[in-house]
């Protein structure tokens, strides 16, 4: 069984409720105020923290003209542009920090380089999250592992192998809280893509804690891979889909960010334990609706019963219908009336 991690004042382990984070990216635009309003949202929606994304395009991006680099999209030209439009401007990073700790929400942040890492140590911030394609950047999760905070990893388009790699490079630099998220990189992921089971492999291969990062449309898939077992759930969301910004579209509204919360923490209440026994509920239910056996005919105390004697009947006040058989033959302790249950102390 993993270990429980604390990230701030929360637990992510096996009895703790499931860590939402809500991922706000780049959707902020450019824009201070709506990051601001962005957090407003996550704090109203119930999530446990607030997660942006911290890139410079030319510490991420190559300006070159490889032709895989090449856009199709009215947001950049190529990766480099692309990411130059959506680049969060640094110095936002310690008021964002504060305004979180002001609203009582986790700040995360997605670093991309190393200088990233370390403005973000600046602000003590509590936990690292991995995007998926810096799986493979070991370099960068060594630097990481080297804050010794929780890390969250997101795994998307990977192979088992490559997961193997990063939670090696992590530990041996020295950190061991780590989280995997199954992940799916399209935007947004097809439903017969999602292979919500990936996780339970992962959790088996690496023994860790695992969640879900989730690309797909709507809420659907994130609550069942919280009824599955996942500990962390990541998903985007916006101020409004129709502003412009690759990352809006496919976003949670504020008003799903909300529904999703909410329906992740009624999947958590209705998990239960695990044992099956009677709910508090059910007892009345039980005792009224169950059959015991009944006598379907005035008998004084001595009366030798039989078969013909008794009924099955509810409400289950008497004598479970399994004993039946036991019953036949036996005489009663005292006189009885027509559909009296019959009940231990009477035979």
């Amino acid at each position: 069984m993993a270990n429980d991690i604390n990230i701030e004042n929360k637990i992510v382990g096996n009895d703790s409720p499931c860590f939402i984070i809500a991922e706000a990216g780049s959707n902020h635009d450019g824009s201070y105020e709506r990051a601001l309003k962005l957090i407003d949202l996550a704090v109203e929606a119930g999530a446990d923290a607030v997660k942006f994304q911290i890139f410079t395009a030319g510490k991420i991006a190559a300006k070159t003209n490889h032709q895989i680099a090449k856009l199709d999209s009215k947001y950049g030209g190529d990766l480099h542009e692309l990411y130059r439009r959506l680049e969060m401007p640094r110095q936002w990073i310690p008021q964002l920090k504060q305004y979180c700790d002001e609203k009582g929400i986790i700040f995360l942040a997605t670093p991309f380089d190393y200088e990233a890492v370390d403005i973000l140590e600046e602000v003590n911030m509590a936990a690292y999250k991995i995007a998926s394609f810096e799986l493979v950047h070991l370099p960068l999760l060594r630097y990481i592992a080297k804050t010794g905070k929780p890390i969250i990893i997101s795994t998307g388009m990977s192979y088992l192998t490559e997961i193997e790699d990063a939670i090696k490079a992590i530990r041996e630099a020295g950190d061991s809280e780590i989280i995997i998220l199954h992940c799916g990189i399209s935007y947004p992921a097809p439903f017969d893509e999602v292979n919500i089971k990936a996780m339970e492999t992962i959790k088996n291969a690496f023994n860790v804690n695992v969640g879900y990062s989730d690309h797909t449309a709507g809420i659907v898939v994130p609550i069942v891979a919280v009824s599955r077992g996942a500990k962390v759930i990541e998903k985007h969301y916006t101020i409004d889909k129709t502003l412009p910004g690759p990352d809006h579209e496919f976003a949670l509204g504020p008003k799903e960010l909300k529904e999703m919360v909410g329906a992740i923490r009624t999947v958590e209440q209705a998990m239960g334990d695990g044992i099956k026994k009677p709910t508090k509920s059910e007892l009345l239910h039980r005792e009224r609706g169950r059959r015991s056996l009944f006598i379907n005919k005035e008998a004084e105390a001595g009366y030798r019963l039989k078969p013909e004697d008794l009924e099955i009947l509810r409400p289950g006040v008497g004598i479970e219908p399994k004993y039946l058989d036991t019953i036949v033959g036996r005489e009663l302790k005292s006189p009885l009336n027509k559909y009296d249950p019959i009940t231990w102390d009477k035979v």
